[in-house]
């Protein structure tokens, strides 16, 4: 891999790293549903340009952008603003891993042995050490709602690989058309005096916004997926492993959060887990793509 590249796969992994405090900023002093509205609002006029109607797809479009858009954002924006303890919610969300492996096997008919099998058990063992630690008895429903949200991520992963060769700019920009209208009614009937409060949110407010909608989702997963078309994925996917373990240590270093022995514990498990499943997984995938001539 080119040291160019490689530098742009470490920027994106400090980028998504950072994002917990832009999510976590933008849902404390918006509101959470109206901060996921803006949200998209920010990435949809980013995307505009690109955008442009998919015949015989957009259906998938519509029911992508509510999975993986609406839904699994409003769960994120939701977990975020009922728990403080951001290095366990980052670590929750690396569930997402195993349930896309889980659906793969479901509905891809993909094969796994006891490597990935075990794996998966240790993930959720590892969530299930850190939900029964007593440090975040009040915060488990921000646990609970963080879990459902990687499985939503889970199943708009397994809508994209539906929508292989639309262009990352194209999604992102339907994935906001289809949520704003839906998170729109939610701020409206939920966060009314927040939704009506948006001209008057401070300058960081909507900085946090921006970050979480054109660092994070535009620039972070669009220039991924443009090193997946020129790298094997065992080369790239291993490189985002240190995602997780930025956003902890940000999270530490700017919430001063305590970190158990049993919250370690916990997370070293899940990350263990998913680090065998995103190695594996990656070495399959490589083996399986037939061989192009030379």
């Amino acid at each position: 891999m080119k040291p160019l590249h490689l530098a742009a796969i470490l920027a994106i992994d400090v980028v998504w790293g950072f994002n917990v405090v832009a999510v976590k900023e933008g849902v404390m002093s918006a509101g959470p549903m109206t901060a996921v509205l803006l949200r998209y609002v920010v990435a949809t006029l980013v995307c505009l340009p690109f955008i442009r109607w998919l015949p015989g797809r957009m259906r998938l479009i519509f029911v992508t952008g509510f999975v993986a858009g609406a839904l699994a954002m409003s769960l994120i924006a939701l977990s975020f603003a009922l728990a403080d303890n951001l290095p366990a919610l980052s670590i929750a969300g690396q569930l997402g891993v195993p349930f896309s492996l889980i659906l793969a096997v479901i509905f891809m008919k993909e094969q796994i042995r006891w490597p990935r099998i075990t794996a998966i058990a240790i993930c959720f063992v590892g969530v299930v050490v850190m939900g029964f630690d007593p440090a975040i008895a009040n915060e488990r429903i921000g646990l609970v709602l963080t879990i459902g949200a990687s499985l939503c991520w889970a199943i708009g992963n397994l809508l994209f690989r539906r929508l292989a060769g639309v262009p990352v700019l194209v999604i992102h920009g339907w994935l906001g058309l289809v949520s704003i209208p839906i998170m729109l009614v939610l701020a409206q009937s939920f966060e009314p005096q927040k939704l009506a409060a948006i001209p008057e949110l401070p300058l960081s407010t909507w900085g946090w916004i921006a970050y979480s909608g054109i660092m994070s989702s535009i620039i972070g997963h669009g220039g991924m997926t443009w090193l997946f078309q020129r790298y094997p994925v065992a080369v790239v996917s291993p490189l985002t492993l240190p995602t997780p373990l930025i956003s902890v240590v940000v999270a530490v270093a700017v919430y001063g959060t305590p970190i158990t022995g049993q919250m370690l514990v916990g997370g070293l498990l899940t990350l263990i887990g998913v680090t065998i499943i995103t190695i594996r997984t990656a070495q399959r995938r490589d083996s399986d793509m037939p061989v192009e001539p030379t």
